[in-house]
């Protein structure tokens, strides 16, 4: 499956290899985790993938967009939000668990990690990283936090007070995680969770 960021950055054409693609994202996602944010080129990517510099070029234009479009589908798979029998408030901690998992996750955690020092003072990589990776993943967010708050009686109607709703209990998994280095425990997120949903029940009796 073809990832958005790939869609959005006009990378390829219609009849690219998708072997060699997929060669290409692994080959990026090893070099990182092997020498870091520095030691990626494409020179090394089309190496290590086994495919020409030319062919790579054809398809990204530099190492950020080959590491945008890996992280864009390792969020597809990783951070779905799936179909479970589970209660509202459980699919809202796993939900959580998986976000934790991933931004602790051998290559995706430092594929990440390295897009946001870049992003920090490179403003087209921070362009690219909002609008592909992270408003994609915001969007199924919403998505999966507004059907779990309806069902339990408590969705807003104020598309901004969602917003709010899900930046409490995802900001500070992102905050422990990419500024302190530290992990979220079960305890946290469930706590977390648990202050959303009394803040969102308080919001929609006003």
């Amino acid at each position: 499956m073809k990832s958005t960021a790939a869609n959005s950055f006009g990378h390829a054409g219609p009849h690219r290899n998708e072997g060699a693609r997929q060669a290409v994202l692994d080959a990026a996602d090893d070099l990182l985790v092997e020498r870091g944010f520095a030691g990626v080129t494409m020179e090394g990517i089309a190496t290590k993938a086994g495919v020409a510099k030319q062919t790579i070029y054809r398809w990204w234009k530099s190492k950020v967009d080959v590491l945008l479009d890996n992280l864009e589908q390792d969020g597809e798979m990783a951070l779905a939000w799936p179909v479970s029998d589970a209660t509202p408030t459980d699919r809202l901690i796993s939900q959580l668990t998986r976000i934790e998992n991933f931004l602790h996750s051998e290559a995706a955690g430092k594929v990440m990690q390295a897009l946001i020092g870049q992003a920090l003072h490179d403003r087209e990589t921070a362009q690219k990283f909002r609008e592909g990776f992270l408003f994609n993943q915001r969007k199924r967010d919403l998505a999966g936090l507004r059907e779990v708050l309806e069902e339990l009686d408590c969705a807003p109607k104020d598309e901004r007070v969602l917003e709010e709703l899900l930046d409490q209990i995802i900001g500070p998994i992102h905050y422990r995680s990419l500024v302190l280095g530290q992990r979220s425990d079960q305890e946290l997120l469930v706590r977390s969770v648990e202050a959303m949903l009394r803040d969102a029940q308080v919001r929609v009796q006003r």
